[in-house]
């Protein structure tokens, strides 16, 4: 760490005693002025290793963020600790600029937030240079890349400012960013020397399962059955799924809303601030709700059906369990959102989609696969797990099903694949092993075979996840554009009966997943008393939102509220002991949350005596 007390920043303005190693990095980098590109995964704590630092610093540092959302909320939460923060941006009222400009030029406002579309205008770069800047910060740095799984094209714009405002460094965040996505960034930025900083992907408070779509409410009742009172996000490839699925919820009693490109922006930010006040417990929504959300304890989060990309996979879920408490991350799949992501992207993306395509594999065989979704999850972004088992995944918890005759199911489609000519895709080859009486199949007497309707009895989506569980552990190769199936060694070595393939029962997962059916909020060792103090401080969070219009996060997140539970501090000299709570939040809360907490120890004692 440098000569900067940036720990006593952090511990007065935002109330953390430590910093997390690769956060005094990243701190550094911008302190000594040097480029650099941070990648730290969701939930952490990218934010801080610009924000704590611009107090540091003297001037103005300047942060390029995409949505007007996401700035408001970020702003809200600076303010609420005591730090003077601003935007520009579209929505603002005449007053509100005129004000964010007097701050400016009197110099007393120590970040900005701004769109990377406004800042690359020639008339606003030639306003910062009036200014005097500490340094840019550019957030979900991702969107830069046309590689990674969000391009932005004014994003790319911003390669303008290392020629126009050189004097000064430039500082790359990002939660999601392949090797490939990491040297793009840094060549399209024109970044200098930059410092790397790569955060691990491993986030073992997220519990991760997937499981084929059957009956998709029920499967969806039941997670959030798992998560009563707590807050949950539940992704839908499109639209109507999701007006669908969010009027079903309704039915069902649930305070659920919905969130996708076709309503109007007044209703999307009413139903995301809903939601970030704790009005709503649920946000049913396309992949339009992601980067603008900034909320540490969703406690859940549901795609019903497959994403287009283990990119858009780690960043969506990843928004379950910032605050490090358990969370739920299910995915409900089918064969046929394959299909109707193909199609999107021919219309969309225009199908030169070679990468997208090869994204597209990569997710469905996540989404099939029998290897643990950590070390999948790592191991895509170019990280090595070292655990065998992770403890938080359906396979590592055994809560998925083993075939118990797997290689004998797996010398069978092995066979067909070579009976074939390892000339067959995926689909077709399935055909053929579930005595398919198709046209084609019978037009080239592939019936005749004597691999044809060995799995009869298995339904043919079964048969498909076997065939990329054999590909996914190395039996099978898939080749080319219509990836035909190739027989690998490690696969000829399974037909002489050497090996033990890990294929997925006909029954499927299992109905519970061990550690998700605790209530994620919960430390262990907590009984009735904790969880009525927890849920207690729960409700005067949500009313102080409610009433100041604000943002829940910028009261108090659930990990400052859950070391209340376990301090249980009765004066303000304790109460600035609580993680999360800084000077400001002390002067601001302390004689709203104590009362609370000394009442529950009174009532406690008189029952106990």
């Amino acid at each position: 760490m440098s000569g900067v007390n940036l720990s006593g920043i952090v511990k007065q303005y935002w109330g953390y005693d430590t910093l997390r190693p690769l956060q005094a990095r990243a701190m550094d980098c911008v302190i000594e002025n040097r480029d650099s590109l941070v990648v730290l995964p969701t939930g952490g704590g990218k934010s801080l290793c610009f924000q704590a630092p611009a107090l540091a610093m003297d001037g103005l540092a300047v942060v390029i963020s995409p949505l007007i959302s996401l700035m408001k909320d970020q702003v809200g939460a600076l303010r609420a600790v005591g730090v003077a923060a601003g935007c520009i941006n579209s929505s603002m009222t005449g007053a509100s600029r005129r004000e964010t400009h007097q701050a400016l030029q009197s110099g007393t406002l120590k970040l900005l937030y701004v769109a990377p579309e406004r800042v690359v205008q020639p008339a606003f770069i030639e306003y910062l240079k009036k200014l005097r800047l500490s340094f840019i910060a550019v957030d979900e740095a991702h969107c830069i890349s046309q590689w990674g799984h969000d391009f932005r094209p004014e994003y790319r714009a911003l390669e303008c400012l290392r020629g126009a405002i050189p004097g000064i460094a430039l500082h790359c965040y990002t939660a999601t960013a392949t090797p490939h996505v990491q040297t793009d960034i840094c060549a399209s930025m024109g970044l200098r020397s930059p410092e790397i900083v790569i955060g691990s992907f491993v986030r073992p408070n997220l519990i991760y399962s997937t499981e084929r779509r059957t009956k998709l409410l029920e499967q969806v009742l039941e997670v959030i059955g798992r998560h009563q009172g707590e807050s949950g996000i539940i992704y839908c490839i499109t639209r109507k799924k999701v007006d669908e699925l969010c009027a079903q919820l309704r039915a069902h009693g649930l305070s659920a809303l919905p969130y996708h490109a076709g309503l109007d922006a007044s209703k999307r930010e009413e139903h995301q601030e809903a939601f970030s006040r704790e009005g709503a417990e649920i946000i049913v929504a396309t992949v339009a709700f992601g980067m603008g959300i900034d909320k540490p304890d969703v406690r859940y989060v549901v795609h019903t059906g497959m994403p287009k990309s283990i990119e858009h996979y780690q960043q969506e879920s990843g928004r379950a369990g910032r605050d490090g408490l358990d969370a739920e991350c299910r995915l409900f799949y089918s064969g046929s959102d394959f299909q109707l992501w193909k199609t999107i992207m021919g219309d969309e993306e225009g199908a030169s989609s070679g990468v997208a395509l090869t994204k597209l594999n990569d997710m469905y065989s996540y989404c099939t696969g029998m290897r643990c979704r950590h070390q999948v999850l790592t191991s895509y972004f170019g990280e090595r797990l070292e655990k065998s088992n992770c403890g938080a995944c359906d396979i590592c918890l055994g809560s998925a099903d083993l075939a118990p005759d797997g290689l004998t199911i797996a010398q069978k489609i092995l066979s067909c694949i070579v009976r074939l000519g390892e000339l067959a895709g995926p689909s077709y080859t399935t055909l053929i092993l579930t005595g398919s009486r198709e046209p084609r199949v019978v037009e080239k007497r592939h019936d005749k075979l004597s691999t044809w309707g060995l799995l009869r009895e298995i339904k043919a989506p079964l048969v498909r996840d076997w065939i990329e569980q054999l590909a996914e552990q190395e039996y099978v190769r898939k080749q080319g554009e219509y990836n035909i199936l190739e027989v690998t060694e490690r696969g000829r070595d399974l037909l002489r009966g050497v090996g033990a393939p890990r294929l997925s029962a006909p029954g499927g997962l299992k109905k519970s997943v061990a550690r998700t059916a605790a209530r994620g909020v919960s430390a262990k060792g907590w009984g009735q008393a904790e969880r009525e103090l927890f849920e207690a401080l729960r409700a005067l969070r949500r009313e102080i939102a409610a009433e100041r219009h604000a943002p829940a996060l910028t009261v108090f997140g659930d990990l400052a509220l859950r070391d209340m539970v376990l301090r249980r501090p009765v004066n303000k000299t304790q109460f600035l002991e609580v993680a999360g709570v800084g000077e400001k939040k002390c002067r601001d809360y302390a004689d709203l949350f104590l009362p609370v907490i000394r009442e529950h120890q009174e009532r406690m004692q008189d029952e106990n005596a």
